[in-house]
């Protein structure tokens, strides 16, 4: 590729705004499960299940705010959203930084921080609709890279909360926070042309489709574990292995940073051997290494297996999309919001899990093998429900492109 012609075919500075705006977003919506090591000795006695839902609220709150910023920047522009998601975000951080002192005020902190979490419908159209269709995937994965930020969280956090306290914590995001809004400000730009604005009807016919069900539940997975992981590993280093904060975070960012950064890899190989095939093997080797950590071995060998879990979770997210690509070409900027909801909807399910179950076993072996029979579970409805794509929207794609695509084609 040609770097100097994929300057002139769209906006540099935008695509960079979109990846900043992206990461420090995500950085920030992950700051509670980050600090919670922190966080959980000032409040008092909680339970393992009020630890799950403290560490999810984030999440939950990310997933339900996408489906207000993705119409939002369809009707008033990607920028404007932008800063706009961008300055709601300093209200939850002040609040974190000189008011919350109760566990009730970090859940309500935790939950107005899904703003942050709701970029990804925001930095990714802003970035896109500068660029012409041969450039889309790099377009979409250097923005959607942004995911290092969840990395940045579980690796800053903890240092800072020990050396100056979790509240300072907060007040010190600020500072990235009120950067990237500058920078969006004299650097970003809207496409001058823009698609037409969705509407709730587009929202509602595609809900009609059995295939945006089954999607909403593959992405729930995959995405939804990687994010729930993310916000919970903290927690489950230290208290299974009993790490000290800042290690327990540095073991968390390990993960993270893994799955974060293999999604493009997944769209990749999903291009080369087909979306089903890949999907599949990632499910079942997530149910196997999840399967491995509900064991609770050493340190060591659990580390391992929770790396190359999150590793196939992140490449995961990037094959749910290429087949979302391909079944949902004239939907997918409405396809993308409510899938992305619903993985959000699974990051807010998994941690309450692994903490109810704690709660109710005394180990957090139970939780790790429910989301292996999770996995698994998206294993098995992909082989069925696969055979149906591959007799209508796979099939008929690979008529068009002919038999010199066969091989791939097949193996989808």
């Amino acid at each position: 590729m040609d770097f100097r012609e994929f300057r002139r075919a769209g906006h540099l500075p935008t695509l960079l705004c979109a990846f900043l705006y992206f990461t420090i977003s995500c950085m920030v919506w992950m700051m509670v499960g980050a600090l919670a090591t922190s966080i959980i000795p000032d409040l008092g006695e909680l339970s393992d299940s009020q630890k799950g839902l403290m560490v999810a609220v984030p999440v939950l709150g990310g997933a339900l705010l996408r489906l207000v910023l993705g119409p939002l920047a369809d009707h008033i522009g990607a920028k404007k959203t932008a800063l706009i998601g961008l300055a709601l975000t300093l209200v939850p951080l002040l609040m974190g930084w000189l008011w919350s002192n109760s566990y009730m005020e970090v859940l309500l902190v935790g939950l107005l921080l899904g703003v942050a979490g709701a970029s990804f419908a925001v930095a990714l159209p802003l970035a896109s609709r500068w660029y012409p269709p041969q450039y889309q995937g790099l377009v979409l994965g250097i923005a959607g890279a942004g995911n290092v930020g969840t990395a940045l969280a579980t690796f800053l956090g903890p240092w800072v909360a020990s050396s100056w306290g979790w509240h300072a914590a907060f007040g010190i995001a600020l500072v990235p926070v009120l950067a990237t809004l500058a920078l969006v400000v004299f650097l970003a730009k809207d496409r001058p042309t823009q698609p037409a604005p969705k509407t709730l009807a587009d929202y509602a016919s595609v809900l009609k489709i059995a295939d945006a069900g089954w999607f909403c539940f593959f992405y729930a997975i995959t995405f939804g574990g990687f994010v729930g992981l993310v916000s919970f590993l903290g927690i489950f280093f230290h208290d299974q292995y009993a790490l000290t904060k800042v290690q327990a975070g540095a073991f968390a960012t390990l993960c993270a940073f893994t799955g974060s950064m293999t999604r493009p890899l997944g769209g990749y190989l999903s291009d080369r051997f087909g979306g089903i095939r890949v999907l599949t093997w990632l499910y079942l080797g997530v149910a196997a290494t999840m399967a491995g950590v509900s064991a609770l071995p050493a340190l060591g060998p659990c580390t391992l297996l929770l790396v190359t879990g999150m590793t196939l979770l992140g490449m995961g997210n990037g094959a749910v999309f290429q087949l979302v690509a391909q079944r949902f070409p004239g939907e997918i900027g409405v396809i993308t919001g409510l899938v992305g909801a619903a993985g959000g909807l699974g990051g807010f399910v998994l941690p309450n899990a692994l903490g109810s179950l704690r709660q109710l076993t005394q180990s957090y072996g139970g939780g790790f093998l429910a989301f292996a029979l999770v996995g698994a579970a998206g294993a098995v409805a992909l082989f069925f429900v696969g055979r149906t794509w591959e007799g209508t929207f796979l099939g008929e794609r690979l008529g068009r492109r002919g038999p010199a695509d066969a091989g791939t084609r097949r193996n989808a």
